[in-house]
């Protein structure tokens, strides 16, 4: 008799109690072997790795201190060029804005004929007045020897003494006359006052100038330099000679000194202004730039900006311990390029993720290598 007949002989229901017998037998086994201490040793084993990372640990960079600040380029000095003598024609315009000039070169001519002629007439009155005292000088000489006998009295002397007197007084009128006029007529010319670049005409052949009218400005020895405003609380850090690296609009990047810091502050804004030379030709008077005026340099620990995950508002880094990693919390400071600072939570024998820190969180396996090894042979 086999298994089968014998079971079908069995009553209905003990055969039910026999596979509910050992259904939970089985149960019972499953779970003897699960509970056991190296099986479930061995389970966490072989459990995978969430992702592949790379590390990296603390680097020391000499970091540069330095304050923010937005600001404008100006013209070291804008110097404002209009004739000196009104009421004659532009007879010619010598200059155009971008040119650069030399110290006495001849910008605008005003037409002159009559200053010329005002000239010779002034010429000629000093003429007739030094002839005038000539005269008076031969009278009074010739007269001298008559004083003491009663052919000349003393009043006739005196007379010819005034005389003389006010010729030679006349003879420094027109000469004083003279050289007005002489002045006048270099006036005509219209000069640089010195060397630079003219940056603005106004000026037009033609029309008639007005004496200290506006005709051309010119950006005095073709210095410029940036100018920025600093709040009142950091003023004192900065002083003269500072080094400054600014960034204009179109992204290039211009080296300067910090020339002078204005001696006042704007009750307004409560700002001061910092003065930068900046080199001539490196930027264009009205154009925007972002400067960084370097303060000090120090010794900082350095991480790539990667290994930084913010989470909440606060910056954590990831810290593999074996194949596991533990998340803390850092403080970070100053970013130079792809570094970040990180002031403090790690210390320099901290194995940091490098590449993959994102996508990790706390107790999680990792499987480390070395960073060469993900990139393609």
């Amino acid at each position: 008799m086999n298994l089968s007949e014998l079971s079908d002989r069995l009553p209905q229901t003990r055969r039910g109690r026999i596979a509910l017998t050992a259904a939970v037998l089985a149960v019972i086994a499953v779970a003897i072997v699960l509970t056991r201490p190296d099986r479930g040793e061995k389970v966490a084993a072989t459990a995978p790795a969430s992702l592949t990372v790379t590390t990296t640990t603390l680097s020391t960079t000499k970091l540069a201190r330095a304050i923010v600040a937005n600001g404008t380029v100006f013209p070291w000095q804008d110097v404002i060029i209009g004739p000196e003598v009104g009421g004659y024609r532009v007879a010619s315009v010598n200059v155009d804005v971008g040119d650069r000039v030399r110290q006495g070169q001849e910008l605008v001519r005003l037409s002159d004929e009559l200053l010329v002629a005002e000239v010779a007439s002034k010429r000629a009155n000093v003429q007739q007045a030094q002839a005038t005292l000539e005269n008076a000088a031969s009278a009074l000489r010739r007269a001298q020897p008559l004083a003491n006998s009663s052919v000349l009295s003393a009043s006739d002397l005196d007379k010819l003494r005034s005389e003389e007197v006010a010729a030679q007084a006349r003879v420094e009128v027109a000469k004083a006359e003279l050289e007005g006029a002489a002045l006048r007529l270099r006036y005509a010319h219209v000069t640089a006052p010195d060397d630079g670049v003219i940056s603005s005409r106004t000026v037009t052949v033609g029309q008639i100038a007005q004496a200290g009218a506006e005709m051309l400005r010119l950006v005095r020895k073709g210095r410029i330099e940036w100018r920025a405003e600093i709040p009142e609380s950091r003023m004192r850090e900065i002083k003269i000679g500072q080094s400054v690296a600014l960034t204009t609009a179109d992204g290039a990047r211009i080296e300067g000194k910090v020339r002078t810091v204005a001696p006042t502050v704007e009750s307004a804004t409560r700002a001061g202004l910092v003065y930068v030379d900046i080199p001539a030709g490196s930027a264009r008077p009205g154009m925007f730039a972002r400067g960084e005026i370097v303060l000090a340099h120090s010794e900082s620990s350095m991480v790539p900006v990667v290994s930084v995950v913010i989470e909440d508002g606060y910056s954590y880094v990831f810290v593999v311990d074996g194949d596991i990693v533990h998340r803390r919390r850092v403080q970070t400071g100053t970013v130079d390029g792809n570094l970040i600072e990180v002031l403090d939570g790690v210390t320099p024998d901290d194995r940091i993720v490098d590449k993959g820190a994102g996508f990790l969180k706390d107790g999680d396996r990792v499987n480390v290598v070395a960073a060469d090894a993900e990139r393609p042979s």
